[in-house]
């Protein structure tokens, strides 16, 4: 079971990120506050939710929660800064967008930069751990999977309906038959012989 909160009385904000480890798309970050009393007994780290769960909690969420905020860095933006950076980045942003101030965050992972005067803590396979984190996980997720879906029907042979942008064999072998395409990470390695790929 996880737990509602880190700091007890006090109005804390969880974050998280999805599409760190993609070869193509945005690198995407959730973060929401939960009001007391808030409980879900399926909410769970988002990896271990299925496709239907984390869609099914997904308005629940939303609905649920004090308030939520999502954001997207795109990865023109990723090649630029890389991709830590790039997550620190995209998580600042949904928390800067959440209609209320929170008096702490709480950060899945162990790489963070603080945010504004606001104090933080990083716990590792917080998504695991703490309800705000886990529901900002299920949102990153639902989210970026929903982005890639759309990306899909503008270039259904990478299939990234089915493997939203990861280094599956099938992406990998699609990005050697046809090339790359503006949605890719140019500063990652897209192929194992990537001396060989025509930029």
């Amino acid at each position: 079971m996880l737990e509602p909160f880190y700091k007890l009385n006090s109005f804390e904000a969880g974050t998280d990120e999805a599409g760190r480890g993609c070869l193509a798309g945005p690198v995407t970050a959730a973060a929401l506050i939960l009001p007391e009393g808030f409980s879900n007994d399926v909410l769970n780290d988002s990896k271990q939710l299925s496709h239907i769960k984390r869609n099914l909690l997904r308005p629940i969420i939303e609905k649920d929660c004090s308030c939520f905020a999502v954001a997207h860095i795109y990865p023109q933006e990723i090649d630029k800064i890389n991709i830590l950076n790039a997550s620190i980045l995209a998580m600042h942003k949904a928390i800067e967008q959440l209609t209320e101030t929170p008096q702490f965050i709480i950060v899945d992972g162990n790489r963070f930069k603080p945010y504004k005067n606001v104090l933080h803590e990083c716990i590792i396979k917080g998504d695991g751990k703490y309800m705000s984190i886990a529901g900002a996980s299920v949102l990153a997720k639902t989210y970026r999977d929903a982005y890639m879906e759309k990306l899909h029907d503008e270039y259904p042979m990478y299939n990234w309906k089915k493997n939203k942008g990861y280094p599956t064999k099938e992406h990998r072998e699609a990005i050697r038959e046809f090339g790359i395409t503006k949605y890719h990470r140019k500063s990652f390695r897209l192929l194992p012989e990537q001396l060989q790929l025509k930029l």
